[in-house]
C-alpha cells in the first residue's frame, strides 16, 4: 500500500482464480551443459519445491503439459530462416552457426536442440490457450521467459522467445491490448524488437543499466518504432541497486503506463537474476522484492484485465538459494495461495537439495527483508541515481500517453 510517506509490502488479497501451471520434467532437456550457468536444475529445484508445498495440488491449479511448438507457431515470431538453422544445428551441433548465436559460448549447441527449445514455447502457448478459452484466467510457465531469442537470432541463453509467441497467441486470436512487463536484472530485448512497431504491444522493461550488463541496450531512449512510439518503456536502473530503490522504480512506471494503456491480458517475465546473491548481475534485490513485484502485476491484472495473467520465468543462476523460492512464490501468488515469507521449506525439499546437490537450502521462504520503499509521490530526488534512472523514463514515455512525468 502506498501513502505520501512512502510505500510498504502490499495487502495480499487472497482471490482464487483457475490456474494453468505448464510443467513436465521433459522441459529439464534444455541443457546447454553441465558448466553452463542455465542449469536445467533451476526447474528441477523449482517444480519440487512447488509440489512439497502443495501448490501443484491445489484445488485451483492443473498441471498442463508443454508441447513442442509446431514450426509454424514459432513462425508467428521467428523468421522461417532461422527456425530451420536451429533445426540444422539440433540436428548437427559439431556444425554450428554462430553468426546466428547458436553454438557461441552463451548459447553452445547440443543435440535435440529444436525441440528443447520449442517444448519452452509450447509450455507459454498452452498458457496462452488456458487464457483464451476461459480454462485459467492465471497461467504460469516458470521454464520460460527466454526474453533474448530475437526473430533471427539466439541471443544470452535464449534461443527461441516464448513470451512473444505467446502474447502473439493473444493478438491472432483477438485480443486487442497486451502489457508485457519484465523484471528480469537483463534488458527484455529479444520481445521487445518483436513488437517493436506494434501498437497493441506494451513492453516494459525494469533492468540493470546496459552500461553495467549484457545484452547493453535497454536506455530510456528507445521507445519503439514510428507506429508504435511510446510502447517501448526501458528503466535502466544503476548497479547495486537495493530493494527500496528496485521496488520505487517499479511502482513509479509500470502501474501508471498499465492504468493508461488498457491492456485485456497482461504477459510479465519474472527473471529472477536481480537478486544480490546472483553470480552474473550486478543488483542486490531480495526474494521477498521479487514476491512483492509477483503481487503487484497480479493486483495490476485484477485491476484492469479481469484477472487475466500469463507469468514466465526467465533467467536466475543462483540454483538453491534464489531461483526455487522465486518461482513458487510465483506460483503461489498466481494460484491465490500466496507463501508467507515465513513458512519454513520443506524438510524433504532440503533433503533433495543436499542429497542431490551437495548443498544446504534456504530455511526459510523469504529472507526477512524491510520492503519499505518511498512512493514517488514524496517527490524527486535529483542526486539519488535510482530517481534520475527513473525521471529519464518517465521523461521519455509519460507524455506520450498524456501522462505527466512530474506528478502523474
Amino acid at each position: 500500500m502506498h501513502s505520501i510517506a512512502g510505500g510498504s509490502p502490499s495487502a495480499i488479497r487472497r482471490i482464487e482464480y483457475p490456474t494453468a501451471v505448464a510443467w513436465s520434467e521433459s522441459v529439464l532437456s534444455y541443457n546447454f551443459g553441465d558448466q553452463h550457468p542455465m542449469s536445467p536444475a533451476r526447474l528441477d529445484l523449482t517444480a519440487r519445491l512447488c509440489e512439497a508445498l502443495g501448490l501443484f495440488s491445489l484445488p485451483t491449479v492443473t498441471l498442463v503439459e508443454p508441447h513442442v511448438a509446431t514450426d509454424d507457431e514459432l513462425a508467428t515470431v521467428h523468421t522461417r530462416e532461422y527456425i530451420a538453422a536451429v533445426h540444422r544445428v539440433s540436428e548437427n551441433p559439431d556444425q554450428p552457426e554462430p553468426t546466428l548465436g547458436l553454438g557461441t559460448e552463451d548459447d553452445p549447441a547440443f543435440a535435440g536442440m529444436h525441440e528443447a527449445s520449442a517444448r519452452l514455447v509450447g509450455g507459454s502457448l498452452v498458457a496462452a490457450e488456458a487464457i483464451l478459452d476461459g480454462s485459467a484466467v492465471h497461467a504460469v510457465n516458470f521454464a520460460g521467459g527466454m526474453h533474448h531469442a530475437a526473430a533471427d537470432r539466439g541471443s544470452g541463453f535464449c534461443i527461441y522467445n516464448d513470451a512473444a509467441a505467446a502474447i502473439q497467441r493473444l493478438l491472432d486470436r483477438g485480443v486487442g491490448r497486451v502489457v508485457y512487463i519484465d523484471t528480469d536484472a537483463h534488458h527484455g530485448d529479444g520481445t521487445e524488437r518483436i513488437f517493436w512497431d506494434e501498437p497493441r504491444v506494451m513492453t516494459i522493461s525494469l533492468h540493470e543499466s546496459g552500461l553495467t550488463l549484457f545484452p547493453g541496450t535497454g536506455f530510456p531512449t528507445e521507445t519503439g518504432g514510428a507506429d508504435a512510439e511510446g510502447t517501448a518503456v526501458n528503466v535502466a536502473l544503476p548497479a547495486g541497486t537495493r530493494d527500496a530503490g528496485w521496488l520505487r522504480a517499479f511502482h513509479a512506471v509500470v502501474p501508471q503506463l498499465v492504468e493508461a494503456f488498457r491492456p485485456e491480458v497482461i504477459v510479465s517475465q519474472h527473471g529472477c537474476d536481480a537478486h544480490h546473491l546472483d553470480p552474473l548481475t550486478n543488483l542486490q534485490v531480495t526474494v521477498d522484492a521479487q514476491r512483492e513485484v509477483a503481487l503487484s502485476v497480479s493486483a495490476l491484472a485484477r485491476r484492469f484485465c479481469e484477472g487475466r495473467w500469463i507469468a514466465t520465468g526467465g533467467g536466475g543462476y543462483e540454483v538453491v538459494q534464489v531461483v526455487p523460492r522465486a518461482w513458487a512464490h510465483l506460483v503461489g501468488i498466481a494460484a491465490g495461495h500466496p507463501v508467507n515469507l515465513q513458512t519454513p521449506t520443506p524438510q524433504s525439499w532440503r533433503d533433495y537439495v543436499r542429497d542431490e546437490y551437495g548443498k544446504d537450502a534456504p530455511a526459510l521462504m523469504g529472507e526477512g527483508a524491510d520492503l519499505w520503499w518511498r512512493s514517488w509521490e514524496i517527490g524527486f530526488n535529483p542526486n539519488d541515481p535510482v530517481d534520475r534512472a527513473v525521471m529519464a523514463t518517465r521523461r521519455e514515455v509519460f507524455p506520450l500517453h498524456g501522462l505527466d512525468p512530474w506528478f502523474d
